[in-house]
């Protein structure tokens, strides 16, 4: 298979896919309600909705992050290539992105037990939505401190340095590529995971806010003043944060 379709099914098919999927989700449970938000809803914790909503971040994740994962994805597919392991260099590439997606799944598990213990206290609806601007504001103060923080500098770098994190980490083979894409996953929860929780203040199912977040996580990724707007975007978490508990 060539290089370029191999990359064009991970960073372009999967997503758009996955997006598909999402926008169909949010329309229904923003509309009729009778598709999966129907389930999505119900009072009932039980496994069928714990799956659904696991499904439904999981996917949600591999849409908005997948595609900020680019620069690793096409290093090492050219690195491979001069290395000499043509033979199996579609079936790594795709060992190397399911590594990093299956990070951001096992995320997704903690994103719904979040879920259910805010459901339990009342903090979070049915519609996915925060139920008071205090919450709300405390969990914008969370997401702006992390920002912060040396932790996400150090994510942040890493995630930002594609090159330099395939020259320290390089693994031959399947296994290893897979390992290298769990490896720069983690490194991305670490960067992204404080930027998934404002999914819970203006609603889960919100594509406004998916596809701002996702432009968010793209900047701090991709642009030459990432950097900077990560912390830019902290301060204005913490201030619309303490905004909303003070009013």
């Amino acid at each position: 298979m060539p290089r370029r379709v191999v990359l064009t099914i991970v960073l372009v098919l999967i997503p758009l896919l996955s997006w598909a999927w999402i926008v169909a989700l949010a329309r229904d449970m923003y509309g009729p309600m009778t598709g999966a938000s129907a389930w999505m809803m119900t009072s009932q914790w039980d496994t069928v909705r714990l799956l659904l909503l696991w499904a439904m971040w999981a996917v949600m994740m591999a849409a908005m992050m997948l595609p900020s994962a680019s620069p690793v994805l096409m290093l090492y597919s050219a690195a491979a290539r001069r290395r000499g392991e043509t033979s199996g260099q579609p079936l790594h590439v795709f060992a190397l992105a399911a590594g990093y997606v299956a990070v951001w799944a096992l995320f997704s598990v903690g994103a719904v037990a979040l879920q259910r213990i805010l459901s339990m206290l009342l903090v979070l609806s049915p519609m996915m939505e925060v139920t008071t601007r205090r919450a709300g504001g405390v969990i914008l103060i969370v997401a702006g401190a992390y920002q912060l923080t040396p932790m996400k500098w150090a994510c942040l770098q890493t995630c930002r340095s594609p090159l330099v994190f395939l020259t320290e980490r390089w693994r031959e083979g399947r296994g290893g590529a897979f390992q290298m894409g769990a490896e720069h996953g983690m490194y991305c929860v670490g960067c992204c995971w404080a930027l998934m929780l404002l999914l819970f203040v203006s609603g889960v199912m919100n594509l406004l806010a998916i596809v701002t977040i996702t432009a968010l996580v793209a900047v701090e990724k991709l642009t030459p003043f990432g950097a900077q707007g990560a912390r830019i975007s902290g301060v204005l978490m913490i201030a619309i944060g303490v905004w909303m508990i003070a009013v």
